[in-house]
């Protein structure tokens, strides 16, 4: 498995970035100031975007897993690898999703806990409605996972 940073022409992942985010000038407002990764095994599974929000703030603005390749650690390893990489610098890792119980119990899994909601962001900030498992989105739930928490842990643990 390997996770590479990717510089440049990241627009030729659309086809994963629309996974997680399935409108373009959505993605367009966060993919050039992002840093953009790529895991690959045996070709590419899964990708993510994080910004740096000030603050000692990194989020995560979009993370996707190939459909056929989820529920198979590679969206986990991903959110470890962005912990691992940017802990010494940030202080908070934030993730905003939409209510919807194929996405909220996974970030919960990975140790993220709900810190607020903006009521009807999908529905104020898209042109069509967004569907997740047959329910309309309509709140952006933003969960955090507090990484100096994280980072003593491990360091305790050694």
């Amino acid at each position: 498995m390997k996770i590479s940073k990717i510089e440049d022409n990241k627009k030729r992942y659309m086809s994963l970035l629309f996974l997680a985010d399935e409108q373009e000038d959505m993605i367009d407002r966060y993919l050039e100031k992002g840093t953009m990764y790529v895991l690959e095994e045996n070709g590419v599974k899964a990708e993510c975007v994080v910004t740096d929000e000030g603050s000692k703030v990194l989020e995560i603005k979009n993370i996707a897993v190939l459909p056929e390749c989820q529920r198979m650690g590679y969206g986990k390893r991903m959110i470890e690898f962005i912990e691992q990489t940017y802990r010494d610098n940030f202080r908070i890792l934030r993730v905003g999703t939409g209510d919807s119980q194929l996405t909220l119990p996974f970030y919960k899994k990975c140790g993220f806990i709900e810190s607020h909601r903006i009521k009807n962001f999908f529905t104020d900030n898209y042109d069509h409605p967004i569907f997740e498992c047959g329910v309309q989105l309509i709140d952006m739930v933003y969960l955090e996972k507090n990484l100096l928490w994280e980072s003593n842990t491990i360091h305790r643990k050694k």
